[in-house]
């Protein structure tokens, strides 16, 4: 017996649906990236802290804390120890200005390049300033208090421990120098008589 029934044709639909994930992921990818700077470029919503606020007070490693071997705190290559006395809490404590770099060269080069300019700075100013460098991997509850997204990340605090500047990203030298002036206390004795400074 001969089947005598038209032969079916099978049509096929094309499947869309990759292409309509793959839009809606780089859609929401483009979406999150442009809310980082929701409110402004530095201390918006998912960035840093916003300036005016107090500094979060807490404990990071100092070089005490392992022994006086710098490369149980850092990453650094060329390590100050000087950038290792305070933990951040006791920094705060101090009632002096502080200026805190997040950096890990480790899996960074422009921290590298950043802890230059930072040492640089501590030659100058570490009689009125007090320099803190943070690595991610020893001190990572500091990156979280801090809110920081990214390596480096600079903070200059002020000697009553309010945020006076932030900066994701490599600082040039000046850039630096002028965030440490923020910090610094007016000198008035120094003011000539009769001049308001």
């Amino acid at each position: 017996m001969i089947d005598k029934r038209p032969e079916r044709q099978i049509r096929t639909i094309p499947h869309r649906g990759p292409s309509v994930r793959a839009a809606v992921l780089v859609f929401g990818l483009l979406a999150t990236l442009a809310a980082c700077d929701k409110n402004d470029r530095y201390g918006g919503t998912f960035r840093g802290l916003a300036i005016g606020t107090k500094a979060p007070s807490l404990a990071t490693k100092t070089l005490a804390d392992v022994g006086g071997d710098l490369s149980k705190i850092t990453t650094y290559r060329q390590p100050d120890p000087r950038m290792y006395q305070f933990s951040v809490d006791k920094a705060l404590a101090q009632g002096k200005p502080i200026l805190l770099e997040f950096a890990t060269p480790g899996h960074c080069t422009p921290c590298d390049e950043q802890l230059q300019v930072t040492k640089a700075l501590l030659e100058k100013y570490q009689d009125r300033v007090i320099f803190i460098h943070v690595d991610q991997y020893q001190n990572p509850q500091a990156y979280k208090a801090y809110r920081v997204m990214g390596d480096p990340w600079t903070f200059a605090i002020d000697k009553d421990g309010v945020v006076r500047l932030q900066r994701p990203g490599k600082m040039l030298y000046e850039e630096m120098e002028i965030a440490i002036q923020k910090i610094l206390p007016s000198d008035t004795s120094s003011t000539p008589p009769g001049r308001v400074s």
